[in-house]
């Protein structure tokens, strides 16, 4: 794109047309926000590794009672759930679409001998395997695939679990994804950052289709060199709490437990997101 085409740009995107999601498969790209992953400055990609561990020590006690199970995680980044829970005894396999997030997850396996195996691939197609107790997909993850693809992946989900095998997810709010596709745009300048390593000017906008609940983030960067322009997009599907109840049961869950948080409880810093656990059924 050049200056004119962002001038000229279409004033309300259609969800999901103008990219499926920002490209977490690029290397230079995953090279970057496996950085943002690893920050301890702020939790926008990952969070800080104190309020991982006491989430950690949540779906250990609370949802696994303890017991040595083979976890699922999808969308797993650079394995900093996974790790920690196969240090508590429990095998792990993730998933996630990342090259240099599952590069790092893998290193780190290797280097502290944990149970863990790592596969580099979009949820939506590749095999996950059976026999698992628990899969999860946290940090609001689902909510970025097409209600179509969110099906797909439960019922693959659904697929790789075991006879009464839990599922636990980690959804936004529909206020919170009302929010987002509310807020005013805006801009700033970077000498360099997650879209881009070369100085560049970053410009957001949002939308909400109040009609489809999707919120729609769009990201231009404009290299401060060239004044080529750069357009990712990403949509964002939102569902009621009986939104989500419909969905899980819809793809053979049975019972859905909501929480406030992924400690069990209100938590002040996770706000904007649920966790939902779900037994498979059938």
């Amino acid at each position: 794109m050049r200056l004119l085409d962002l001038v000229n740009r279409q004033p309300l995107p259609e969800p999901w047309a103008e990219g499926d999601n920002i490209p977490w498969h690029d290397p230079a790209f995953s090279e970057r926000m496996l950085l943002e992953h690893l920050s301890q400055s702020h939790d926008a990609a990952s969070r800080r590794f104190p309020k991982i561990d006491e989430q950690v020590a949540w779906i250990h006690g609370h949802v696994l009672a303890e017991c040595p199970s083979r976890i699922l995680d999808l969308g797993c980044g650079p394995g900093l759930y996974a790790s920690r829970l196969a240090a508590l005894g429990h095998r792990c396999v993730g998933i996630d679409y990342s090259p240099a997030s599952i590069a790092h997850a893998r290193r780190e396996a290797e280097r502290a001998d944990l149970p863990c195996t790592y596969a580099l691939g979009d949820i939506r197609q590749v095999a996950y395997g059976t026999g698992f107790d628990l899969a999860m997909l946290l940090y609001g993850e689902l909510n970025v695939f097409r209600p179509s693809d969110a099906r797909t992946i439960l019922l693959k989900a659904h697929e790789a679990l075991a006879e009464g095998g839990l599922l636990l997810l980690e959804p936004h709010t529909f206020e919170a994804m009302q929010r987002i596709g509310q807020e005013p745009p805006r801009w700033r300048t970077q000498l360099s950052g997650l879209f881009s390593e070369r100085p560049h000017l970053y410009l957001t906008e949002s939308f909400w289709d109040d009609a489809r609940a999707v919120a729609t983030n769009r990201y231009f960067v404009v290299d401060a060199a060239t004044g080529d322009v750069a357009r990712y997009a990403q949509s964002m599907q939102a569902y009621t709490e009986e939104g989500y109840r419909a969905l899980l049961t819809g793809c053979g869950f049975g019972d859905p437990v909501l929480y406030p948080s992924l400690i069990g409880q209100e938590d002040a810093s996770q706000d904007g997101l649920l966790v939902i656990v779900a037994r498979k059924e059938r």
